[in-house]
């Protein structure tokens, strides 16, 4: 497939942070890749969930088939914008890999144990493991990976964050937040097509549970659009048998009009800029966009999810359980480091002798510990650190 002038090359790769010989089949983003494929992190994906917990059921989302529908997603749309499919792939496959067990309460509940000590950001989190904490090659700690799989790893960052990788890295990643600049459209679209698989697939887990029902969903004109065409298309969809098939049909149709409408206005907008490099799409706004119509009925799905399904009051009974789960290990290992497995307290006595800041080793080691577990293996901790027996028992 023949490239945009736009789009990210790995033959202009700015490149690894450890240089190395380039391999003989592979482009470089391929290469990424297969690196976020085969770590210990991305398998771990497997037992992290999304919004329902990980002992609620075989068949709802997890960070895993998440980042696997985001990929799809992604590739879909960077074929029809000549776009580097697999530098969008290799995005969306690491771009979770630093959320912690029980989805967003568990990251909720370690940035406040981490308050003190510099908080806790997922997608920091997720830089962290490529950068830092996998421990797979001889040479060097992480996986290596090129600054531009890293760069769209790292969707959001606070100033201070930025602040901190720009002093141990100048011009790296960190760089853009501090100068306002885009990153690449490769990138963007990830940011983007992360937003439009977890509406679905929120909507498909939600009605799964029962937390949410398909007479709910006519409220939201986006879902209900196509409902209404899955079943002028289909009339027997209307049995309370097919109801499944109905769900899936009206997702099926939401989901492609979603991916056309960005495909369309990125189109638009790549017009309007006329970026003619990668540089100018740097300095330009975000391009790869909903269209208006489209981004307005997406946030009004956003908002019907966060009153009826995130706020649910079975969710929140779970996630405040799962909340204190994270908050009890955190405590007990900073208290008890002893309890650290022996490669955790290697990397302690090691940070204690080079940090600058020696009093926030500890609290980082212990956030990196739990950041890493999945639901089941943190329950099992929890339970044998603590004697309690939380989140064993579904709804």
């Amino acid at each position: 497939m023949t490239l945009a002038r736009y789009a990210c090359d790995p033959a202009k790769s700015r490149g690894r942070r450890y240089t190395q010989a380039p391999a003989p089949t592979r482009t470089d983003y391929q290469r990424d890749r297969d690196r976020i494929v085969h770590s210990t992190a991305f398998r771990r994906l497997v037992y992290k969930t999304q919004v329902f917990l990980n002992h609620e059921g075989d068949l709802f989302r997890t960070r895993l088939t998440h980042s696997l529908e985001v990929a799809q997603l992604g590739r879909s749309v960077a074929r029809s914008l000549g776009l580097n499919e697999d530098l969008v792939e290799a995005i969306a496959l690491a771009h979770d890999l630093g959320h912690t067990p029980f989805g967003h309460a568990g990251q909720d509940a370690l940035n406040a144990c981490m308050a003190d000590y510099g908080g806790f950001e997922h997608n920091l989190q997720s830089l962290r493991v490529v950068d830092h904490l996998e421990e797979r090659y001889p040479e060097f700690d992480g996986l290596n990976l090129t600054f531009e799989t890293r760069e769209g790893i790292l969707k959001h960052c606070s100033r201070h964050h930025a602040e901190q990788l720009e002093r141990f890295d100048p011009g790296g990643v960190g760089q853009r937040f501090l100068a306002r600049t885009q990153p690449s459209l490769e990138a963007q679209l990830c940011n983007l097509a992360d937003e439009i698989a977890y509406n679905a697939h929120d909507i498909d887990d939600g009605v799964r549970s029962g937390l949410i029902t398909l007479a709910q969903l006519q409220q939201v004109p986006l879902f209900d659009d196509f409902r209404q065409q899955a079943l002028a298309g289909f009339p027997h969809l209307q049995d309370k048998t097919q109801e499944r098939r109905l769900l899936y049909e009206s997702i099926r149709r939401m989901l492609s009009a979603q991916v056309y409408d960005v495909i369309s206005a990125t189109q638009g907008a790549l017009h309007m800029a006329a970026p003619a490099t990668l540089d100018a799409v740097r300095q330009s706004p975000p391009l790869v966009q909903f269209s208006a119509a489209m981004r307005e009925q997406s946030q009004t799905l956003k908002s019907f999810l966060l009153e009826k399904l995130y706020r649910h009051p079975r969710v929140l009974d779970t996630t405040g359980q799962a909340q204190q789960v994270v908050r009890d290990l955190f405590a007990r290992y900073l208290a008890q480091p002893e309890d650290l497995p022996e490669s955790h307290r290697r990397r302690l006595g090691a940070a204690l002798a080079s940090e600058p800041v020696p009093a926030r080793a500890l609290p980082r080691i212990v956030a990196d510990y739990i950041a890493g577990m999945t639901d089941r293996f943190a329950l099992r901790e929890h339970q044998r650190l603590t004697g309690q027996r939380l989140l064993f028992e579904p709804f």
